[in-house]
């Protein structure tokens, strides 16, 4: 990685809504090296550097990607796999020792759960995603003080066994957005733990569905959390300079 790359000044620069190209973050990719880990690392919109499940998986589809099945990787700071799985690009998510489902004191009418995945989730179950104004619901759980570092929000639908819709309010983007990767591996494994199905197709708020299959361990907790979809190279610009 270049050493005086500024990426939470680019991020903030580049991705803002409203302004900037509208993305919901910013990557930077290390040039593989055979044998050592693929390094990627993600600033959120706010140019807080954190975890993005979907963007790590989806550089797979980028040039110069490394090649193979699986891809050993580690992105900003946490140690993944990523894999070309079903004609679409997947990741393994973190699991194991500070990984998975965690207690929280927020009491809510609504079944939910609190999970780290290298990133704060909050799932809650709604009888229907589309019914929630999601600014309003979402914001005050973001910043409640049972989350000292804030979280993301995620409503889920269940819509039939294995089958599930969702939407995602995303700390650092301070917004709605089109698919929170973490979001769905999280509320996927708290599915399984709920319904004893251990694959899933959830929609998201963009409408192109993403699969997740998980195993869960003797605790409870997940393991070979696979969350799989697809990803597509929209466009490239050139010319920029720090």
């Amino acid at each position: 990685m270049p050493a005086d790359f500024d990426g939470a000044r680019w991020a903030r620069a580049l991705c803002p809504r409203g302004r900037g190209l509208g993305l919901d973050g910013l990557f930077l990719l290390a040039r593989p090296v055979p044998g050592l880990p693929w390094v990627l690392e993600h600033w959120d919109t706010d140019g807080g550097r954190t975890f993005c499940a979907n963007g790590s998986r989806g550089a797979l589809a980028l040039p110069g990607a490394p090649e193979g099945p699986l891809v050993s990787a580690v992105s900003s700071g946490v140690a993944v796999t990523l894999g070309r799985r079903n004609g679409g690009f997947a990741i393994r998510l973190p699991d194991g020792e500070g990984f998975g489902f965690q207690t929280s004191s927020l009491l809510l009418p609504e079944p939910h759960v609190f999970g780290w995945i290298g990133n704060p989730q909050l799932v809650v179950a709604v009888r229907s995603v589309a019914e929630i104004d999601l600014a309003a619901f979402a914001v005050p759980l973001r910043f409640h003080p049972a989350f000292p570092e804030g979280t993301n929000v995620n409503v889920v639908e269940l819509v039939a066994p294995g089958s599930a819709r969702i939407r995602s309010w995303e700390r650092g983007v301070e917004g709605e957005t089109l698919c929170c990767g973490t979001g769905c591996g999280v509320a996927a494994a708290w599915l399984a733990k709920r319904t004893g199905i251990m694959d899933w197709t959830l929609e998201p708020g963009s409408g192109d569905p993403v699969t997740v299959n998980v195993a869960l361990g003797e605790d409870g907790d997940w393991r070979e959390l696979w969350l799989s979809g697809g990803a597509e190279r929209m466009g490239h610009f050139e010319g920029v300079r720090n």
